[in-house]
């Protein structure tokens, strides 16, 4: 029996075309042992991408036309109506990851502008995908910065004595009390109830378009042409006007057309404050940062005494059920007072290696040098190790509580594959990098078991305890990805 998805994706109609071609060339064309009669036609003024995928034994095929189109069609029709669905899933999963790499590339040689009302101008932040990953493990668990601190008291312990380790944990708890403040230095726009949306505006270029574009204007020129964009449109208490864009870019030595241009306009007071209605606490502290890549984070001691950051890469890049369903994750944190136990759970760790477990490594006698340095060197990573590894019992409970309230885990689903796509490459095609996941120091779980769990989900969903019922199922993948289950 035929089964239709839509695939929603955030290139302009323009490039539908490239990204058919690039699926046929990049993926179809160097795997051709498990494809037949792939081709790409035009049937009623749209470019459909239609291919045959065989069987490992052959014994089964599926029929496969994806249609250039916004949103994405895909049909498939198996040869054998048997056919578990599991097949055709992993067929869906394989169409949607090039469609990202394809939307990664785009984003390469995209111009993109974001503003606030009545905020000023502020061009992207030069991000690097590894600070991205930095500031979202910061912001989630504040784990980074205790280790900062292990370092630091180490110093302030022979320096000071045996109470130093207090004060520095003292320090510390200040820190995660006023953890709201801090991220909100992380973001350069402050949204509002009077100010309350994002606007986007996004012009895609080919390569060798965008290098000639960014030869000819430099950084400085680039935040003008944002400046009079912004004053004809959003400062003049207008919408983002794609025409008015337009003639700006022609202004500026740009060829502009039509069709690769885009707007959008994310109105995300109105999302956060739909969450802290569903999960009864007040309007957080809202701010965005300029930033392409997509991350959202939310941190503070109470549930009403939080901030929520939001980059524009999220905002231009998810789908807006997509982009509240992690607010609703995010929300679930705060609800939860994830941070203050995660705080407790981590200085816990550190009071017992400073006060019991050094001092009783240190009262050994000489003669037990080998087992003092091997329990030297193994305690720390297992027990940072275990530190995450309970985070992650934690962030798969706000999935839980996410799905339970917002009610879309798949849109959750989503918006975690379109974030995470490039690590869920790997976790999906080597199963050895799925256990490395498991026991990475990151209290987050494998991005391919928070979407299978999340997909697997059906409304209604009723649990009882959910961070019980978390914790059995991250248990359970953890020993499923090790072959025990």
């Amino acid at each position: 029996m035929p089964v239709t998805y839509e695939l929603d994706t955030e290139v302009t109609e323009a490039r539908l075309t490239d990204l058919l071609n690039f699926i046929y060339t990049k993926w179809i064309l160097p795997n051709q042992r498990f494809f037949l009669n792939a081709q790409i036609t035009t049937v009623e003024g749209e470019h459909v991408l239609t291919f045959t995928v065989l069987g490992p034994t052959r014994e089964w095929s599926i029929h496969v036309e994806i249609v250039g189109r916004r949103p994405i069609i895909v049909r498939m029709s198996p040869s054998d109506e048997a056919l578990p669905l599991t097949y055709l899933e992993r067929l869906k999963n394989d169409i949607m990851l090039n469609i990202q790499v394809f939307e990664e590339n785009v984003r390469k040689t995209t111009l993109h502008f974001s503003w606030i009302e009545g905020e000023e101008v502020i061009p992207e932040k030069i991000v690097t995908r590894q600070r991205g990953a930095f500031n979202k493990l910061f912001f989630d668990s504040m784990l980074p910065l205790f280790m900062l601190f292990m370092l630091a008291s180490m110093f302030i312990f022979y320096s000071f004595g045996t109470f130093a380790p207090l004060f520095l944990v003292a320090f510390q708890f200040v820190l995660v009390i006023f953890s709201p403040k801090i991220v909100a230095r992380m973001g350069e726009w402050t949204i509002t109830e009077r100010n309350p949306s994002v606007h986007l505006l996004k012009y895609e270029l080919q390569m060798s378009e965008y290098k000639e574009f960014r030869k000819k204007i430099d950084r400085q020129r680039l935040v003008q042409m944002k400046n009079e964009i912004y004053q004809r449109t959003i400062a003049s208490k207008g919408d983002l006007d794609c025409l008015t864009a337009q003639e700006i870019f022609n202004r500026y030595g740009l060829d502009c057309k039509q069709e690769n241009l885009s707007s959008k306009k994310v109105n995300v007071y109105e999302l956060v404050k739909k969450g802290a209605e569903l999960y009864n606490v007040k309007v957080p502290q809202i701010v965005v940062s300029n930033s392409m890549i997509p991350n959202a984070a939310a941190s503070g001691p109470s549930p009403n005494y939080g901030t929520v950051l939001l980059t524009t890469g999220l905002l231009a890049q998810l789908e807006e059920d997509e982009i509240f369903s992690i607010l609703g994750h995010e929300f679930a944190h705060l609800k939860g007072r994830d941070p203050l136990i995660l705080f407790g759970l981590q200085i816990s760790e550190y009071l017992f290696r400073v006060y019991v477990f050094f001092p009783f490594l240190y009262s050994l006698p000489i003669s037990y040098y080998t087992l003092f340095t091997a329990f030297y060197y193994l305690y720390l990573p297992l027990a940072l190790g275990l530190v995450y590894f309970i985070g992650k019992f934690f962030e798969a409970r706000a999935d839980l509580e996410s799905a339970i309230k917002v009610g879309q885990p798949k849109a959750l689903a989503e918006g975690l594959r379109k974030i995470g796509f490039r690590k869920l490459q790997y976790e999906e095609k080597i199963p050895a990098y799925r256990v490395q996941s498991w026991l990475s120091w990151d209290p987050h779980p494998p991005i391919y078991y928070r979407i299978s769990r999340l997909e697997k989900m059906e409304t209604p969903i009723k649990v009882g305890n959910t961070l019980i019922q978390s914790i059995k199922d991250v248990l359970g993948g953890f020993f499923e990805a090790l072959g025990l289950r």
